[in-house]
């Protein structure tokens, strides 16, 4: 079993920046993938980041790309996410997530971390 607990969420105008992080509990947290999804009020969850086990590959989805960047520390067991100019749509509940290659499955969820960008 894998714990994720995620920190970093508040509120922020928009254009100003975030660093969310998600801690996980176990020292095989290296063998998955991580990433992160976030969910808007009345909307399904959706993906919005990733990184390979390594920290080699990274993948975005097209609405946070060249604004977010994800890092991830395997001797820190430690996934973040940088989250620049940020926009009123970008409000929602952010998910930390491990699972398979570009997160395919997804075998662990965090608890969620609320993001709110004001205008």
């Amino acid at each position: 079993q894998v714990q994720l607990v995620e920190s970093g969420g508040g509120l922020v105008q928009a254009g100003g920046s975030l660093r969310l992080s998600c801690a996980a509990s176990r020292r095989t947290f290296s063998r998955y993938a991580m990433g992160w999804f976030r969910q808007a009020p009345g909307k399904e969850r959706e993906f919005a980041a990733a990184i390979s086990w390594s920290g080699s590959s990274t993948y975005y989805a097209d609405s946070v790309k060249g604004r977010f960047t994800i890092s991830r520390d395997n001797a820190k067991n430690t996934v973040n996410l940088q989250m620049n100019s940020l926009k009123p749509e970008d409000t929602a509940v952010y998910y930390c997530a491990a699972g398979s290659s570009k997160l395919a499955q997804i075998d662990y969820w965090g608890q969620g971390t609320q993001v709110t960008v004001s205008s």
